[in-house]
């Protein structure tokens, strides 16, 4: 009978550990939320597919948070996002998603969902506008 070694005992307890990370994450992934509602990743264009994501308003954890298509030269993505009259500078990416400057390594679907996020950010301390 062969003698177990360090090295084999090392290698097996690798691969138990790789394989258990690789099942958790396919388990994850498998019991990921079904509401988009609730976590603000609606369909990426936030709209039944007519060309940008719809206006909102609405007062969010007592801020007032408004979104709007814009035409301005400073507005990348076209569309903009104010919290209380303020500017929420955001962008759209390549994948169609938005990010903003207070959520800038995280990214949403929807306009709505980054200023939401950014509310939730702020905890009540006023946005200061880039410019």
């Amino acid at each position: 009978m062969p003698q177990l070694t360090r090295r084999h005992a090392l290698g097996a307890a690798a691969a138990t550990a790789l394989t258990g990370l690789a099942l958790g994450g396919l388990v994850q992934t498998a019991g990921a939320t079904s509401d988009p509602g609730a976590t603000g990743h609606e369909h990426p264009d936030g709209h039944a597919g007519h060309g940008g994501p719809q206006p909102f308003s609405e007062t969010f954890q007592g801020r007032r948070i408004e979104g709007a298509p814009s035409h301005g030269d400073a507005h990348h993505g076209g569309y903009a996002v104010r919290i209380d009259g303020e500017e929420l500078h955001v962008m759209r990416n390549a994948d169609s998603t938005w990010v903003s400057v207070i959520n800038h390594y995280e990214t949403f679907t929807t306009p709505r969902a980054v200023a939401r996020a950014a509310v939730i950010e702020l905890q009540g301390a006023r946005l200061v506008p880039l410019a």
